[in-house]
């Protein structure tokens, strides 16, 4: 089986991407890339196919983290129905991610603030119109947060 992680965000070039790259390099030093698919999604189309902002992937390159080959994409219904997990960066992302996912596949979304156990953070705020401290920031949040969501996703599926 192989379990389906999805982040959400607004547009897909920022805060999303930044935690599928977080993730997927956690699953792969974890060894079980072969076990969980690690996607991202925003709930607006602003930006499809687009790559992340370059800011997002210059601060996660100081960091070893390789966005470069992920491109933006919108949340469509079936993104909600394939997925195990779907988390989203704050309670706007939540709103419009419900309206998107059909009913019987609610259950699956939650904030990734949820799994954070060091940094104090409700959400993961958005950096897009701020300076370089809100990327940093960002990538802090989606750090801690990643760490306990693969312990999560491991015990849930017995990985």
């Amino acid at each position: 089986m192989t379990v389906n992680v999805l982040f959400v965000c607004m547009g897909n070039i920022c805060r999303s991407p930044t935690a599928h790259g977080v993730f997927r390099q956690r699953v792969a030093q974890a060894g079980l890339g072969d076990h969980i698919r690690v996607r991202s999604a925003g709930t607006h189309g602003y930006h499809i196919g687009a790559p992340p902002d370059e800011r997002s992937m210059a601060h996660a390159m100081r960091r070893d983290y390789d966005l470069s080959d992920l491109r933006a994409s919108r949340l469509r219904e079936e993104d909600c129905t394939r997925a195990h997990h779907i988390l989203v960066m704050d309670e706007a992302n939540l709103r419009d991610a419900l309206e998107i996912c059909p009913p019987e596949h609610a259950h699956k979304l939650r904030l990734l603030t949820s799994h954070a156990r060091r940094v104090d953070a409700r959400e993961v705020p958005d950096p897009y119109y701020g300076g370089a401290d809100g990327f940093e920031r960002v990538l802090d949040i989606i750090e801690d947060a990643c760490d306990e969501l693969l312990a999560h996703v491991r015990q849930t599926h017995g990985l």
